[in-house]
């Protein structure tokens, strides 16, 4: 597996906050999906409010 740092920005009260998760996944699209569903969880958000807007390996 390998590290992937997914970068972007979701809405919170005050408007967008950015984010840099970094997380170990097979792939890309593994990576932003593990991404999504933390974000979701964490903060109760929804896919439509958490934009991703880089993945570096």
């Amino acid at each position: 597996m390998s590290q992937f740092t997914v970068s972007g920005a979701f809405q919170s009260r005050d408007g967008w906050a950015t984010f840099e998760k970094s997380v170990d996944a097979e792939n890309e699209a593994v990576a932003v999906e593990y991404v999504y569903s933390r974000m979701g969880s964490h903060h109760g958000l929804k896919r439509a409010q958490i934009e991703i807007s880089e993945v570096a390996e």
